[in-house]
């Protein structure tokens, strides 16, 4: 067989050619994903001329044959030809990989595009893709067909299926207006090719947004604007063309205020620096030739944090704008300097802390901060196109020494204010560590035990036999009254019970000493048997549902809301994995009379409005109910065939499966209906008043 294969088995894909054959190499994917990314390769470079100070306002239009188009004031691309290829600079942009002006000539001493290969990239995986540039009194306009420039010749409104024509011989950089006297700016408008990217592939309004609004962040004084004219049903845009318009002033500090949604323990902290270091890179000598050549950098540092009264660490980080979901050197650096700067603090002030001899860890000092890490640099080293991790090893001890001394400074300053806040940190921060230490003897018992081990479980658990975690189901149930009837009315093949007593603990406000201290929630935690918080482990789930069975009043409603709580802080990733369901126990049991043929019979409603609708459809059709119709106001009342029949067998039952399919939104909900912060929600309830539908109220 190796004789089959020689050099004419070989393939060599040139230019454009390469990233139509593998697009995931250069954008990830072809999904969503990939389709978003070729639109942030786009954005970003206007972005880095906002950087660079050209650029005070960037636009992005989604329109509605499936284009987007993307506006922006900055200097324009370069029309005048490059020397090398005799092309223009806007062909140069749009057709070579690894073309651009941010290889160290001087044109951007930071930016977020550094490989040359984003525009072309897009250009390569579109239909179609128009340029134009304003630039000295001039309009310049080019278009291409996945990555060949040509002409298309449109009579109306532009098309990707428009008639092309490719150039042959020399490509033309056409004047197609001219440009008020003084005005710049390069627009480009492109449709996604249908034969890379799959068909469900679509632009995420709401993810645009959300990296809008941080660029407005990270670039203070730049007003970016997100226009939707495709009017896709459920979206802001449903109704006609929508808009937002972000600009922020306050930069980075104002960033981690918004990402922070817990009470604070500190102020807004900004750690700012700068340092050099010396690497070696390839450069481009005036014949075009790379000359490996050592260079000086500059990398300055800005970090803007604040610690809360929550448990949730939120970091964000980014290089020269780019956000690295990743993290990469710069982030290892700002974890090492925090957990160094810690210790010795917390060592220092022992005695008054009553640390003891256990060390903190990276978790305890996380715990509740909100942290926006932003790095520059020239030519920053990323894995992949992607840049989701950075890769330069000197920016890792500059970060480390900038957060190391500029947090020292203000956990040992003596000016009061700053004084008591770090005061109150140190405080949360050993109070972290004893609490993890504490769960983690406590996680010792919460292992999925065996036969021999069952006697560790709760005694008021009543467990069911079968083994097969998928098959097994754990029904939480409301009271001891409420337990003895699902007892008779369970299959105890594959249905435990565990019942609690009352309203257990809101974990939103308490610690989380104090959530494994109370009974109910460690009854709860044992039973499922994955841990808690950070050391959940699904796989080690004893269950493969867990069913809130509580009653259907207000009461019951309250405690399903705890509940969820706990399952939520606690037990996220059960939530996220669509293993947590409510019960729905009937409102109401109708017996309906004997008429004629027709047998007795009965119904079970579900609300009133379902109950009401019942009774009307029943009274056409000429047929009684017994009255008074019974109105559960419990489980307790049903008796053992009722519950089964309507709220445990699975052949008739009706369950609400819980989702995550917004974790931000739950996060922000929770907080506001369960946290510690008040006023916001009397506010609320105070807002919501006149919306209250009195005959809901079980009073």
């Amino acid at each position: 067989m190796a004789t089959d294969y020689s050099a004419r088995h070989l393939q060599v894909l040139e230019g454009l050619e390469a990233v139509r054959k593998r697009p995931g190499m250069y954008i990830g994917s072809t999904d969503s994903r990939g389709l978003m990314h070729c639109l942030w390769e786009v954005i970003d470079n206007s972005v880095d001329e906002a950087l660079g100070g050209h650029a005070d306002r960037i636009e992005v239009v989604l329109l509605p044959d499936g284009s987007v188009e993307v506006r922006d004031n900055g200097r324009g691309i370069p029309v005048d030809a490059e020397p090398r290829t005799g092309l223009s600079g806007v062909e140069v942009v749009f057709t070579k990989l690894h073309a651009g002006g941010k290889f160290g000539g001087g044109s951007y001493t930071a930016s977020g595009g550094l490989h040359g290969v984003g525009a072309s990239v897009v250009n390569a995986l579109s239909s179609r893709l128009d340029v134009e540039v304003d630039r000295a009194g001039k309009t310049y306009a080019m278009s291409f067909r996945r990555g060949e420039p040509g002409v298309f010749s449109d009579t109306g409104e532009r098309s990707p299926d428009a008639p092309f024509t490719p150039f042959e011989s020399n490509s033309e950089l056409r004047v197609s207006g001219k440009a008020r006297r003084g005005v710049t700016g390069t627009r480009v408008r492109y449709w996604a090719d249908p034969q890379i990217f799959l068909a469900k592939a679509e632009f995420a309004y709401p993810e645009l947004v959300t990296r809008a609004r941080q660029t407005s962040f990270l670039v203070p004084g730049l007003t970016l604007v997100i226009r939707d004219e495709r009017g896709l049903p459920d979206t802001p845009a449903a109704d006609g063309p929508h808009e937002e318009v972000f600009q922020h002033d306050g930069g980075i500090a104002e960033f981690a205020e918004f990402l922070a949604i817990d009470p604070a323990v500190t102020e807004t902290w900004r750690l700012q620096g700068s340092a050099t270091f010396r690497e070696t890179v390839p450069v481009l000598d005036s014949k075009g030739h790379m000359t490996s050549t050592e260079v000086e950098r500059d990398c300055a540092v800005d970090i803007a944090l604040r610690w809360g009264t929550g448990y949730d660490t939120t970091v964000r980080s980014f290089v020269n704008i780019i956000a690295t979901p990743k993290g990469g050197t710069h982030l290892a650096g700002f974890e090492q300097a925090l957990l160094k700067v810690f210790r010795k603090q917390v060592e220092v002030n022992a005695r008054r802390l009553k640390a003891g001899n256990d060390k903190i860890d990276k978790d305890d000092v996380l715990a509740g901060l909100t942290a926006v890490v932003t790095v520059r640099l020239a030519e920053p080293q990323f894995e992949g196109q992607t840049k989701e991790v950075l890769g330069t090893s000197a920016v890792r001890q500059i970060v480390a020494k900038v957060v190391e001394q500029e947090l020292t400074a203000r956990l040992t300053s003596t000016r009061r204010g700053d004084k008591a806040q770090s005061a109150l940190l140190l405080e949360k921060v050993v109070a972290e560590m004893k609490s993890r230490i504490s769960a983690r003897l406590h996680k010792e018992t919460q292992r999925r035990k065996n036969a021999l081990e069952s006697s560790t479980l709760p005694a008021k658990l009543a467990d069911c036999r079968t083994t097969e975690t998928g098959r097994s189901e754990l029904f939480i149930v409301e009271g001891d009254s409420a337990l003895g009837t699902a007892k008779l009315a369970r299959s105890s093949d594959y249905q435990a019970l565990l019942p609690i007593r009352g309203k257990i603990l809101n974990v939103q406000k308490a610690s989380v000493s104090d959530m494994l201290h109370n009974a109910e929630c460690a009854a709860i935690i044992q039973v499922i048997g994955a841990g808690s918080g950070r050391s959940f482990d699904l796989d080690l789930a004893r269950y493969g549902k867990v069913i809130i069975m509580t009653d259907a009043d207000v009461d019951g409603a309250h405690i399903r809301t705890l509940l969820l709580t706990l399952f939520f802080r606690y037990m996220r990733p059960l939530v996220e994995a669509g293993r947590v369901y409510a019960a729905m126990p009937p409102l109401h049991r109708l017996e309906v009379n004997a008429s004629g043929r027709a047998k007795k019979e009965m119904i079970y409603t579900y609300t009133e409005a379902e109950m009401r609708r019942t009774m009307a459809a029943l009274t056409k059709r000429g047929r009684t109910v017994k009255q008074p119709m019974q109105r559960y106001k419990g489980l307790g009342e049903m008796d053992a065939d009722q519950l089964a029949e309507t709220t445990m067998d699975p052949r008739h039952r009706t369950l609400r499966r819980v989702t995550m399919a917004d974790a931000a939104k739950a996060e922000e909900v929770f907080e506001l209906l369960m946290g510690t912060n008040v006023a916001p929600r009397k506010d609320f309830i105070v807002d919501s008043a006149h919306d209250l539908d009195r005959d809901r109220i079980d009073a």
